[in-house]
């Protein structure tokens, strides 16, 4: 495979380029405040950085269009959501560590069956966020509501970007982004506010 390939994936890009995505790479920014954000709160070092890494791999993946970038988009967002499924468990409902991660393979199976359906990571990803909102209460039971919310908004503005062309050559997907980061900045909130009211709190990196 050629991973230096261009690849043309977005309404907004219609040349090889570094500014061939300008609202598509200025809306990571998004990403960045929030792991900014995320960074500084109680608990909240691996978080901030798991959402910095998903500001440059978008990024990359926006100012280069390459396949190796693309992968790495697609890759540092995988791993924020495998690190999340892992840590779930432990975190709202004080599975031992060891356990806990098998919230991975969890998740992993259910993204296959979601992908035989026709759907995928991110369809999974908000069926987790529903199913989360369901089963836990109080504040964190808001938060994760206001997140599938906002997620869900965001996944239809990712899916209407090729049919807006027509009428809106810049798309759609730099909303995916903005609203995106609004979603990761909550979910690791709840997860480091959870963290910090435990003594055997999710690890920092200090």
């Amino acid at each position: 495979m050629n991973w230096i390939a261009y690849v043309d994936g977005y309404c907004e890009r219609l040349a090889p380029g570094l500014g061939g995505e300008p609202l598509n790479s200025l809306s990571n920014l998004a990403f960045l405040v929030a792991a900014i954000a995320v960074w500084r709160q109680p608990k909240g070092r691996v978080f901030g950085v798991l959402i910095g890494l998903v500001f440059l791999g978008s990024t990359a993946f926006h100012l280069l269009a390459t396949r190796w970038s693309a992968a790495a988009d697609t890759g540092f967002i995988l791993v924020f959501v495998l690190y999340y499924a892992a840590m779930f468990p432990h975190l709202f409902f004080g599975a031992s560590r060891k356990v806990s991660w098998l919230g991975i393979p969890v998740f992993l199976a259910f993204t296959a069956i979601v992908a035989s359906l026709g759907g995928g990571l991110y369809l999974s990803a908000l069926i987790g966020l529903v199913v989360f909102a369901i089963i836990l209460k109080g504040e964190h039971r808001r938060r994760f509501a206001v997140a599938a919310a906002v997620f869900g908004v965001s996944l239809s503005f990712r899916t209407a970007d090729h049919t807006v062309c027509g009428n809106f050559p810049a798309g759609t997907h730099f909303v995916w982004h903005l609203l995106n980061g609004l979603v990761l900045y909550l979910v690791a909130t709840a997860a480091t506010r959870r963290a910090a009211s435990r003594q055997d709190a999710a690890p920092s990196l200090t």
